[in-house]
């Protein structure tokens, strides 16, 4: 497919205002400490668009913290997010094997795709620990997005990635003018795209591959885990707000409701079993295990990358715990 458009600023705003009344429309919204996902209203203020990344992982679009996945309720609205970054875009991969996947297919989250049309964008700026193109992944959509939006000045350039996509922007076509976007501004979104590429690899000129990783991970001793997780205060953060991040608890309630809610390998008593036995007792071994997880065990199972580069685990950490200068640590260790 891959059909680009063009149209302006004022027009998309306008296609997007005719569409509040059959859909819900969230948008990344500057809202002056962080980028955060907010549903859109005409004249929205903040609206932001190719800035990484908002706080929110696209997950929890299609794995809310709290659902109860037996009892059908008319919950699943259609919805269009606008603004998916490409790391959350690769992370979708890993979730749509994971729950996708023949014979098991989960209803809930395959009727929370169904309903959802993605929009996703170039990111034309980076953020200190973005690191999508370490682990193979472009700052641009190459899949999972119905649409692709690039802004350029007062013009926004759209590539059409699915049927669902074509079918939203068939309507915008009957009611707004859309054109072709000229040589020069697509050379200009290339060249865009080039620049954001050139400060990913040298911001992270470092940083060992995703496979690399995988294989130091499997090398290394307890000392490296135990120094690192000294200030880990066992939060759950980085998992919670991870993009690949799946485990959950499945909740009985009475009349035969089971209710699924997120849950995170670094909380304690994650693994505890019958007799209080547990595996993960120690706080560096559940440290230690996240990695195992992401690095080591998915790839043997899963064909998608369990680890996007998107950086938020790096953000969000109580005790200013890097996993990227762990890695690079036993890189230059090695």
């Amino acid at each position: 497919m891959n059909e680009v458009l063009q149209i302006t600023r004022a027009n998309w705003n306008l296609f997007l205002d005719s569409l509040l009344t059959e859909m819900d429309i969230y948008v990344p919204v500057d809202n002056g400490y962080s980028i955060e996902y907010e549903i859109y209203a005409s004249n929205l203020e903040g609206v932001v668009y190719n800035r990484p990344v908002p706080v929110s992982p696209l997950k929890s679009f299609f794995l809310p913290v709290k659902e109860n996945v037996v009892i059908h309720r008319k919950i699943h609205n259609k919805r269009l997010i606008i603004g998916v970054p490409s790391c959350d875009l690769a992370g979708l991969a890993l979730l749509d094997e994971i729950y996708l996947g023949e014979p098991f297919v989960d209803s809930a989250y395959r009727e929370n795709r169904d309903q959802t049309v993605l929009i996703g964008t170039d990111c034309h700026e980076i953020r200190e620990n973005c690191h999508c193109t370490s682990y193979g992944i472009e700052p641009y959509p190459e899949s999972n997005a119905d649409v692709t939006l690039a802004a350029i000045e007062d013009k926004m350039i759209i590539t059409l990635k699915s049927e669902k996509g074509s079918a939203l922007f068939d309507r915008c076509r009957r009611s707004f003018p859309v054109g072709e976007p000229g040589e020069a501004i697509l050379k200009l979104v290339q060249q865009k795209r080039k620049e954001t590429k050139d400060r990913l690899a040298e911001q992270n000129q470092h940083l060992p591959g995703y496979a690399a990783t995988g294989n130091l991970i499997r090398k290394s001793g307890d000392e490296i885990w135990i120094r690192h997780s000294s200030t880990c205060v066992s939060c759950g953060a980085c998992a919670t707000i991870c993009p690949t991040c799946t485990c959950f608890l499945l909740i009985d309630r009475p009349d035969f409701e089971k209710v699924r809610q997120v849950d995170a390998c670094q909380y304690p008593g994650f693994e505890r079993i019958a007799a209080g036995e547990d595996p993960l007792r120690q706080k560096y071994v559940r440290f230690r295990n996240r990695y195992m997880c992401k690095y080591v065990w998915k790839p043997e199972t899963f064909k998608s990358t369990a680890c996007t580069g998107c950086g938020r685990c790096i953000d969000c950490c109580i005790g200013s715990i890097s996993k990227n200068k762990i890695f690079m640590e036993m890189a230059a260790n090695s």
